[in-house]
């Protein structure tokens, strides 16, 4: 697993739990913001894949 993917897993994982705590408080703001934390981080994450595999495919 490269850097960025775990980059983005981390992230991801981050949202999921701030997404969470604002459901859970009535935090809309929190909710939103995590949210878009989760998003990116999955991108992120699936862009790393991407990444990987056309380096292995060249290499």
């Amino acid at each position: 697993m490269s850097n960025e993917q775990l980059k983005g897993a981390a992230k991801e994982l981050g949202g999921s739990i701030k997404e969470t705590a604002g459901k859970v408080t009535g935090d809309r703001q929190m909710e939103a913001e995590g949210t878009g934390d989760r998003v990116e981080g999955k991108t992120e994450k699936n862009l790393g894949k991407v990444k990987d595999a056309v380096k292995n495919q060249f290499s």
